[in-house]
């Protein structure tokens, strides 16, 4: 008897209504772009954001939301978690678009497809977010890299971007392989690709041999994406090598993709495993946080050091997953969404600094700022406190809630090796600001570039950071809501 193909019902379709209208808007720009000349290549870029807006405003009105949670035999997942996190993704998306359109443009690389693989990399965000199988992770998660992949060999002339892309390319598809094969076992395992089947099926497991084997893999596939150590390697290269717009963008919404696939197979799918994948993780956490901030306090380089201490920062945003439990969960979201905020801002620095055949990414550039632009070393420095954990930053809150989640959570040990490499940590984000402030300028005059709009968004994202941390509740109180 032939097996037929049914197509979903309409129904089912509806919470998938925002991931549709992204990629709907996708096709229509990479369409429209066809037909513009390079001089209305802006009008991708305008229409870019504002699909990206679009979308963000559907989530924050519910659009789709409230019918069936679960839909397409329970591989998409609409829950609080999910609309929290793809708000957030499609707003720092749009933040990262708006720095990285007049920076490529002056540096003659913005061509229309920028801004469509964004589109196309926040869509699979959209739906690593929303993932409900092992088939569902795996899609969004492809869609993201190679989106990415091509994002940031979009500088085919210069020799470092492409070795970058290269190294990005070849190591990716190492961690694919390496969470593929773990996914296979577990299914090999239980007999099933769906997270809620898999999660029952380890409850009822005697001896989970297989199923422990394939969660080791997973985890290893997951600590690559995210950029955990030891499986950091082609982090500080691919932040060094890539244009800097295109690092803001991969270093900031990806992150909150990778914090859900992690709820998504660790926290749901496999949550009887609980007391050996916490263990895992608070590993990777302490060798995260160790390697992190001891390599970059030696970096001249102001991209590569950042590059070290996102290491080091996803060593924090474990700490609150090593910890567990709802508490555990929220914390490490709410460090997640504090981070793509910061990291945005932090590149987004260099990209307001930087100019045609001046980068503007070692740290000596920033020698006597102050004295030169004291705005934006102003807005530097809230963006280095803020990665510190200055109080009253975001920065601070979010440290405090990740340490706070690992001490509940049985965790005292991690969580003093937390607070003792967040001291050492802030040595080299200090530094940055005693150049500013106390060092005599040298070399080329550093300023800002004249553009309204870059300084604009510089701007109201590095106060953001002062803002958010002093009305940092609502926020905690949202990730809360999404673990309920």
């Amino acid at each position: 008897m032939q097996a037929t193909l049914a197509m979903p019902a309409a129904s089912e379709l509806v919470p998938l209504i925002p991931e549709m209208t992204l990629a709907g808007l996708g096709f229509l720009l990479l369409m429209l772009d066809l037909f513009l000349s390079d001089a209305r290549r802006g009008i991708t870029h305008v229409l870019s954001v504002l699909a990206l807006l679009v979308v963000a405003a559907m989530l924050v009105m519910g659009v789709g939301a409230g019918s069936e949670p679960s839909v397409l035999g329970g591989m998409f997942v609409r829950d609080t978690m999910a609309d929290v996190l793809k708000i957030c993704t499609c707003g720092v998306s749009a933040i990262a678009l708006l720095f990285l359109w007049p920076d490529l443009r002056e540096r003659g690389l913005y061509r229309g497809e920028v801004s469509v693989l964004v589109l196309f990399a926040v869509l699979g965000m959209m739906l690593l977010i929303s993932a409900g199988s092992l088939v569902m992770v795996y899609l969004g998660l492809e869609m993201l890299a190679l989106s990415s992949y091509a994002l940031v060999a979009i500088d085919r002339d210069s020799p470092l971007a492409s070795e970058a892309a290269i190294k990005y390319f070849v190591l990716g598809a190492l961690a694919s392989g390496l969470l593929l094969y773990g996914m296979s076992l577990v299914y090999g395992a239980t007999g099933s690709l769906d997270l809620a089947t898999i999660r029952n099926a380890a409850m009822a497991m005697d001896n989970p041999i297989l199923l422990l084997t394939g969660m080791v893999f997973m985890t290893a596939g997951v600590a690559f994406k995210f950029g955990a150590a030891p499986f950091h390697m082609w982090l500080p290269d691919v932040y060094h090598g890539a244009p800097t717009p295109i690092t803001l963008f991969i270093s900031s919404a990806p992150k909150l993709a990778a914090f859900a696939m992690v709820v998504r197979l660790f926290g749901f799918g496999t949550a009887p495993m609980a007391g050996q994948w916490q263990l895992l993780i608070a590993v990777l956490a302490s060798l995260s946080l160790v390697i992190g901030n001891l390599v970059a306090l030696v970096q001249t380089n102001l991209k590569r050091m950042l590059a070290y201490s996102t290491i080091s920062h996803v060593g924090f945003l474990f700490l609150g997953f090593a910890g567990g439990g709802a508490e555990g969960y929220a914390s490490a979201m709410f460090y997640a969404i504090a981070y793509a905020v910061m990291a945005t801002a932090a590149f987004g620095a260099i990209v307001v600094m930087a100019r045609r055949g001046f980068e503007a990414d070692e740290i000596a550039d920033y020698k006597g700022l102050n004295a030169r632009d004291p705005w934006s070393a102003a807005m530097v420095l809230c963006v280095m406190a803020s990665l510190a954990g200055v109080p009253p930053f975001l920065g601070f809150w979010s440290k405090l809630a990740v340490l706070r989640a690992a001490i509940d959570g049985g965790m005292l040990w991690l969580a003093i090796v937390g607070v003792v490499f967040a001291v050492i940590g802030a040595f080299y984000y200090l530094y940055v600001i005693k150049v500013m402030y106390f060092d005599e300028p040298a070399g080329e005059p550093l300023v800002a570039r004249n553009d309204g709009v870059l300084r604009f968004t510089f701007a109201a994202n590095a106060l953001a950071l002062l803002v958010l941390g002093l009305f940092w509740n609502p926020i905690m109180a949202w990730c809360q809501s999404a673990f309920a």
